[in-house]
């Protein structure tokens, strides 16, 4: 189906032509007409399948530029939150609807002045929180409540704060809902609060026949990074994704990377959000060749021309390793999925493999050069004391013929003990 036979605004319409879509995805197909009818709607797809679009459309044909807050969606993550920002307020420029983005790490003071104006509002949890309990954000308005990567929320333990925040938001609205994967939790919520839900499900966005799935069984540890290299090298064209399990191996290892020369940013929930926006900016301008992530982080993230997946540290289950390599192969593409082993890894793969889906085929480790892999990093430090706080050399030091522009007299040398005082009167 093209994006003409539905019956959307034509200045959205007008947008998307310009964005270079033409036909549906499966999961806008299915939604957009339902979602457009004044259902309330669950859908289930994965990452890059275009669910993005598939509530951001109809949401931006049936609010009214200018009247409050209208809709309101809530996301896991900062990354997902401006993204998903972004696609409203690309397609919903022409049309002159204010989208903004609340979340945490940034100054509170600019988005309580832009909700004053906002027609879309898309919050972290716990920001949003935030601005409900000081009564910054006006709900009165609201029609669409949108509930993105729920699955993710459970697993982040944001539920408590949803409920929350769906409880603010008045009862005659349309709600909708989406996850990569409907669990009994997800399940749970969606018959607490969904009234007659339509659920619909699509099939995998990635092709299996177009993906190819290796390991690589390390004996020593200490050559992880360097074998890690030597394939970064040999499998270079497109974009790679390195996912590690903690904040602080991604950042190790893109320093790491970086002192080889290897084009890379890294994106985790620790970084400051200057940080993280440079990451994704540079992701989205495809300065950068290599993208270091955690799971969580790189959820939702709709990244496109992804070549290769490596895991650097093996997830710890199967529906985790499945998220990670369901980022390449996409839309007929070739790509591969590569995983680095080692001793400790072992427990984790034996779980990934026990999955009858995973299809992984053992290869032999290549030729490679050894490189350092560098733990510790010193932290720059260029601040000097300021030459008011200085203490000067003494005199004794200083070069005969250097003009000496201070007192005789020291701070730390003592006065004589009589002078300027009187002498005690003698009686």
């Amino acid at each position: 189906m093209k994006f003409n036979d539905i019956n959307l605004n034509e200045k959205i319409i007008e947008v998307i032509h310009e964005q270079g879509f033409d036909e549906l995805t499966t999961i806008q197909e299915k939604c957009i007409p339902e979602i457009l009818n004044g259902y309330n709607v669950v859908g289930q797809a994965e990452t890059g399948s275009g669910k993005t679009l598939a509530f951001c459309l109809p949401i931006l044909d049936k609010i009214i530029p200018g009247n409050g807050v209208q809709a309101v969606v809530v996301t896991p993550t900062r990354e997902l939150c401006v993204q998903v920002k972004d696609e409203f307020s690309t397609f919903g420029k022409k049309r002159k609807i204010e989208a903004m983005s609340v979340y945490g790490g940034v100054k509170i003071d600019q988005q309580i002045k832009n909700l004053r104006t906002a027609d879309v509002v898309v919050a972290t949890p716990g920001r949003m929180l935030d601005h409900i309990r000081r009564r910054t954000i006006d709900f009165r308005n609201v029609v669409f409540l949108v509930l993105d990567e729920l699955d993710k929320m459970f697993e982040m333990g944001f539920v408590d704060d949803v409920e929350d925040i769906i409880y603010e938001i008045p009862r005659e609205r349309q709600i909708l809902m989406f996850s990569a994967t409907i669990t009994n939790d997800v399940n749970g919520l969606i018959n607490k609060h969904a009234k007659n839900p339509l659920i619909i499900r699509t099939k995998s966005f990635v092709d299996p026949g177009k993906l190819k799935q290796v390991f690589y069984d390390i004996h020593e540890r200490n050559d992880k990074f360097s074998i890690l290299l030597h394939l970064l090298k040999a499998n270079r064209g497109g974009l790679s994704i390195i996912f590690c399990a903690t904040r602080a191996e991604a950042d190790v290892l893109e320093k790491n990377l970086r002192q080889q020369n290897v084009k890379v940013s890294a994106i985790h929930g620790g970084m400051k959000q200057n940080r993280r926006m440079r990451s994704l900016t540079a992701l989205k301008e495809q300065k950068t060749e290599v993208l270091v992530a955690t799971d969580v982080a790189a959820r939702g993230l709709d990244i496109k021309n992804v070549n290769a997946i490596y895991n650097y540290d093996v997830p710890q289950t199967s529906k985790d390793y499945t998220h990670r390599i369901g980022r390449t192969a996409r839309a007929g593409e070739e790509g591969i999925a590569i995983t680095l082993l080692t001793k400790r890894d072992h427990d984790n793969f034996r779980r990934v493999q026990g999955a009858d889906e995973h299809e992984i085929e053992e290869k032999e480790i290549p030729d490679f050069r050894r490189v350092p892999f560098k733990r510790g990093f010193e932290k720059k430090n260029n601040w000097k004391k300021p030459n008011k706080y200085r203490r000067k050399k003494p005199l004794n030091d200083r070069d005969p013929g250097q003009k000496d522009d201070r007192k005789k007299k020291y701070y730390h040398q003592k006065r004589p003990y009589n002078k300027g005082r009187k002498k005690p009167v003698q009686r």
